[in-house]
């Protein structure tokens, strides 16, 4: 009997890396934002925009993103994406002002917006359901576990090049990766290396290989109006979206605001505030890896789906309000203790992609989670701006206020919303499995 290879997880391994690039690219700014601001004369409201300024063609491009995931596939679109948005993280180092390093930020997440829908799309297809979560919180461990690391090292490359030189040698690593992963990747029934045993065991298991179509491919399927209505549709979607939401509002503290919160607001060391600031990193590493280990293990148990898949999502989502209890300690070691509480609930929390997975139609993978994708993408928009006008009067306590409610606010999504954790079936679907 013909032993399957794991060809599977080399894949998982190369998204990985896609994801840590990512979040280099997106988190650079929050590094290098005290000497940019000095250098170009930014308020905290300014500081606040160019924060957000990412997040809103992220948002906005998500959907657009899934459908291309949906219609091109994974090798072209993420290889156009990878080397795109590092160009633009190359010219960043040239900005002279607001205006210019605003517009370059939002280009920064017009190309990065295919990203996370064609992540779905690849574990959908390479990996069976029972290895699904634990795929996910590898690769998304990656935006963790990435910054940790990259933390320190970004802040003494900025020491050493300055923030010119930041964002020059970030975006050069993402521009090399991109055209290695063109050459790299392909689909399960493409990749030379994979064998028979190994597809029937992702197929047997849930994985969605589309074997029926490798020998008459047909032509992309057109944008259907109905489809993005179809998303939009549905109690339980509206429940992962909102609660990605609610999510992303601790992530994207983290991602841009929180160095700053450090230095100015804490009045720690730059330097210094560099190896602090990548400890909740690592707490966030651990949760991540532990939800998806114990989500997985818990479906091969018995537990249902929906206990599965929810306890860490909700439990993670109600730890990430312990941010507030930084308010209310003065010593440093005390502040980052709170926050790796917050951001370990967050990683824990942070396979909500294994809902993408689970509940949306077979046929609209990529738009579903285009639409997830983008409702939390708005994060990315809304929370660094909404705390600049909280912090302009000089206190930070409203904003960590502000930033647990939402905690609070995605795990009762989770609870009343989102219901039994089963996929949704459509009239495509069911003929599709009719034929």
């Amino acid at each position: 009997m013909q032993k399957p290879t794991r060809v599977r997880f080399t894949i998982l391994a190369a998204i990985f890396v896609n994801v840590v690039i990512n979040y280099m690219d997106r988190s650079n700014i929050s590094v290098a934002a005290t000497m940019i601001t000095s250098d170009l004369k930014l308020t905290p409201v300014q500081l606040g925009y160019i924060f957000s300024a990412f997040g809103w063609t992220y948002a906005i491009l998500q959907i657009p993103g899934g459908i291309m995931a949906d219609r091109y596939g994974a090798r072209l679109v993420y290889a156009f994406s990878l080397v795109c948005w590092s160009a633009v993280t190359i010219a960043q180092g040239f900005a002279a002002g607001f205006i210019g390093l605003f517009i370059l930020r939002m280009l920064v997440g017009v190309f990065e917006a295919p990203a996370y829908p064609i992540n779905n799309r690849i574990v959908t297809s390479w990996f069976p359901d029972k290895e699904r979560a634990t795929a996910i919180a590898i690769y998304t461990s990656g935006q963790f576990v990435g910054l940790a690391f990259l933390a320190p090292a970004l802040t003494a490359l900025e020491y050493c090049t300055g923030w010119k030189g930041l964002f020059i040698i970030t975006g050069v690593i993402g521009i090399v990766w991109g055209i290695a992963w063109y050459f790299f990747y392909r689909d399960p029934l493409e990749h030379q290396t994979v064998n028979e045993a190994e597809l029937q065991y992702i197929e047997e298991g849930g994985g969605l290989i589309n074997r029926k179509n490798k020998n008459n491919k047909p032509a992309p399927a057109p944008f259907n109006w109905s489809d993005l209505k179809e998303v939009f549709s549905h109690r339980k979607l509206w429940g992962i979206y909102l609660g990605q939401f609610s999510l992303g509002g601790t992530m994207w503290f983290f991602l841009t605001w929180f160095p700053t919160y450090l230095v100015k607001y804490r009045g720690m060391n730059f330097i210094r505030s560099g190896f602090l600031a990548s400890v909740p990193f690592l707490a966030a590493f651990a949760g991540i890896l532990l939800a998806g280990f114990l989500s997985d293990y818990m479906i091969k148990k018995g537990v249902s789906a929906s206990l599965s898949r929810k306890i860490p999502v909700v439990t993670g989502l109600l730890l990430s309000t312990a941010i507030i209890g930084a308010n209310y300690v003065s010593s440093p070691a005390l502040t980052i203790l709170f926050m790796c509480i917050a951001f370990f609930g967050n990683g824990f929390a942070s396979i909500t992609w294994v809902f993408v997975s689970t509940l949306a139609p077979t046929h609209l993978l990529g738009l579903t989670g285009g639409v997830f994708n983008f409702i939390g993408g708005l994060a990315a928009v809304f929370i660094p701006l909404i705390i600049g006008y909280l912090v302009k009067g000089g206190s930070f306590e409203p904003a960590l206020i502000f930033i647990g409610g939402l905690g609070i606010t995605g795990a009762l999504c989770y609870i009343f919303l989102v219901g039994k954790v089963e996929r949704i079936q459509t009239i495509s679907d069911i003929e599709t499995v009719l034929h």
